[in-house]
């Protein structure tokens, strides 16, 4: 499994551990990442993925799934989410013309 944020892209960082005479050390940077369950209100039905603590953050500020994948960018998220996305999206064109 990556640690890799599936709506964000959000991954690892590389940087330094300082000591105090200044010495350098190479180390990782990891996102925070959280197993979470999200419901979708078009689809009616929850989805579990692995995000990270500012995107569930943003989720939440967005207004929910729905709307944070629709603002978001194809690029950055997983092909689960990419799939969630689009059949959220077919959704909303169903309910549309209906």
């Amino acid at each position: 499994m990556s640690r890799v944020c599936e709506l964000t892209g959000k991954g690892p960082m590389s940087g330094h551990n300082v000591s105090h005479a200044n010495n350098k050390t190479k180390r990782r940077f990891l996102p925070n990442l959280n197993e979470v369950s999200l419901i979708s209100d078009a689809l009616g039905r929850s989805f579990r993925l692995r995000i990270s603590a500012a995107a569930l953050r943003s989720v939440d500020h967005r207004g929910g799934l729905d709307a944070f994948l629709a603002k978001s960018r194809d690029d950055e998220l997983s092909a689960k989410a990419l799939k969630i996305k689009r059949d959220i999206a077919k959704a909303a064109a169903e309910a549309a013309t209906a």
